[in-house]
């Protein structure tokens, strides 16, 4: 290696701050139509998003960011921050306001305006149903998860109203997975201790918000649930849901479905 220095090296191209600054805004520019005209390119005409009755929010969520070819998380975080019509109850979560049903998709939908449109919706059907109360929206969420068939769903309603009269615990496994952000027909004793709000097993009366988004049978079923004095109820199987005011019979109903699950003749 030869000790004689080199002076022949030549400096870059150089830029003055003024210059740096109009390539920072350029590429800030082209970020920002990156994010806003792929997905429009992406999205085909006629394409639409259908939201199933009974999911939660973050199902929905992450439907919405793949129906729109937005980034992951992007139409929870719109959700958050934008300014919904909801009720004072709800403190700006829409769970339970996500309307099932199909939306159009066009080059202007966003996030933001899409979850506008669901929470409008399902204003609208409260309000023809005249259904006001956010309870009742509560209540048919948990319909919408506990009942195994539409037909049932007025008599779940009128159970989780006559345990509320009573000042009974729901004790409802579907507000237990929804606090586990889970979904599943077994329900152990550890989960029934579990520290959340929607533990209606250690917490009497109603969770804070909807655990899901009911369509309009669970709504009308909370909303006007038939007579009856039922306080219990279990699936035994698919079709063949027992509703009871008689604990001791509620017992037997339950043995016969845990005999069921063991023997795999449940599904």
């Amino acid at each position: 290696m030869s000790d004689v220095q080199r002076t022949d090296r030549r400096p870059g191209p150089r830029f003055s701050r003024a210059g740096r600054l109009v390539l920072v805004a350029v590429l800030a520019v082209l970020v920002v139509l990156a994010v806003v005209l792929v997905p429009r390119l992406l999205r085909g005409p006629g394409e639409k998003l259908t939201v199933p009755e009974g999911q939660r929010a973050g199902q929905i969520y992450a439907a919405a960011d793949k129906a729109l070819h937005v980034p992951s998380g992007s139409t929870a975080k719109a959700a958050k921050s934008a300014r919904l019509p909801l009720p004072a109850e709800a403190k700006g979560n829409p769970e339970g306001y996500l309307f099932p049903a199909t939306y159009p998709l066009d080059s202007d939908t966003t996030p933001a305006s899409l979850v506008s449109y669901m929470v409008k919706t399902a204003n609208q059907r409260l309000a023809d149903d005249h259904i006001t109360s956010y309870r009742t929206v509560v209540i048919a969420s948990i319909v919408q998860a506990e009942a195994d068939r539409p037909a049932d769903m007025g008599k779940v309603a009128r159970v989780i109203t006559n345990r509320l009269a009573r000042h009974m615990p729901l004790q409802m496994d579907s507000t237990i997975n929804y606090a586990l952000g889970r979904s599943t027909l077994h329900t152990s004793h550890a989960d029934t201790r579990t520290k959340s709000p929607y533990n209606t097993y250690r917490y009497a009366g109603l969770p804070p918000t909807p655990i899901d988004n009911p369509g309009a049978d669970a709504l009308k079923a909370a909303g006007a649930p038939p007579a009856g004095d039922w306080l219990y109820f279990v699936t035994v199987k698919p079709g063949d849901t027992r509703f009871t005011a008689d604990y001791q019979e509620h017992l037997r109903n339950v043995r016969e479905f845990n005999d069921l699950q063991q023997s795999g003749g449940g599904a």
